[in-house]
């Protein structure tokens, strides 16, 4: 298993230069990859541009590209120019978003979403391959009919003509899907204990395209907070987990209150949807389950941090990408030294 470092987007509270520096020390200290994110204010592929003149040997992650932000081709030509620019450290993370935002910030419907995805990378796939793409699907066609429109090929020989595409997946179907057409599965609230049903529909996905799950890149991203008090810890990452479960979409489609369901929590899950929806931030925070948190955390000192890699390890997770609850750019660094460290102590790094 190796370390990946997930950044996220730009808030408040953070900036790029933050960002660049823990990509930096990231890189020093042997991590494998940084993942940016994006949703309706920084881009991921601008933060990856910037970093890849920065660093040396970090691979660099978009976590994700949104489907409904670009079309196909588009994103094919700024993951050939990404790669191309850092000496093939580019990684392709895709996801379709969610119904708030690909309607009401992008203005794509979000219908078929699976059905979509899948034609979506089949045409980056033709580009990025410098195939002459031409493309008659349900809901995209290339060229368009009847026009002046003609078959194109990518302009320029990028560095590879293969890049690593992952699929950001949460549901069953999704992950499935994720098996079948891509290299990675990019996971969100995962747990050791909860993670074979998950990878069983991921390799279900593979036998259909007739591959094995061994080479498929599991990339959870992981909340790491350092600390004696287990209790405390979680307390930093509660927000987090009460906007996802509660407040990420609406009361009839959110599909990470439909994975709390999933993974036994549903009477929670409810509660804390009820809450945040009805303003109360705080409460719904106070009301997840600490078990939660625990699950889908690194929580506590080194030693304990160590044990759960273990656990991450065995349950077939083969990049651990930590998502750092720090409170600035240095605790930030050491968190990250920590993890480093953790993964030595636990011995099943690579």
């Amino acid at each position: 298993m190796r370390l990946g470092l997930s950044l996220g987007y730009q808030t408040a509270w953070s900036t790029p230069a933050d960002h660049l520096l823990l990509a930096q020390e990231a890189d020093r200290l042997g991590y494998s990859v940084v993942w940016a994110a994006e949703a309706y204010g920084s881009d991921s592929p601008s933060m990856l541009a910037w970093m890849a003149g920065q660093t040396q040997r970090i691979d660099l992650g978009a976590a994700v590209m949104q489907i409904p932000a670009r079309t196909p081709a588009a994103t094919a030509m700024t993951a050939a120019t990404i790669d191309t620019l850092s000496g093939g450290r580019f990684r392709l993370g895709l996801g379709v978003s969610g119904p708030q935002v690909s309607e009401g910030w992008h203005g794509v419907r979000f219908a078929k979403p699976l059905a979509r995805t899948r034609e979506y990378v089949d045409i980056v796939k033709l580009a990025l391959g410098r195939k002459q793409v031409e493309y008659d699907g349900a809901h995209y066609r290339l060229p368009l009919p009847d026009g002046p429109g003609k078959a194109l090929r990518l302009g320029f020989h990028p560095h590879r003509d293969q890049i690593p595409i992952y699929l950001a997946a949460v549901g069953p179907r999704n992950l499935e899907l994720a098996g079948e057409i891509a290299d990675g599965w990019l996971a969100i609230f995962f747990a050791p204990e909860f993670a074979a049903e998950q990878l069983n529909a991921v390799s279900a996905g593979r036998a259909k395209a007739d591959k094995e799950l061994a080479g498929f890149d599991v990339v959870p991203s992981v909340p790491l907070v350092l600390g004696d008090d287990v209790g405390a810890a979680a307390d930093l990452v509660r927000w987090y987990a009460a906007l996802y479960v509660g407040g990420m979409g609406s009361r009839e489609q959110n599909f990470y209150n439909q994975l709390a369901t999933r993974m036994g929590y549903g009477d929670a899950a409810r509660e804390v949807q009820e809450l945040y929806l009805a303003k109360r931030q705080r409460d719904a925070a106070a009301a997840v389950p600490l078990e939660f948190i625990d699950r889908t955390s690194l929580l506590g000192p080194k030693e304990r941090i160590a044990d759960r890699m273990r656990e991450y390890a065995a349950a077939g997770v083969t990049t651990l990408s930590l998502t750092l609850f720090v409170a600035d750019v240095e605790s930030g660094v050491r968190a990250l030294r920590a993890g480093a460290e953790a993964l030595e102590l636990s011995g099943v790094g690579e």
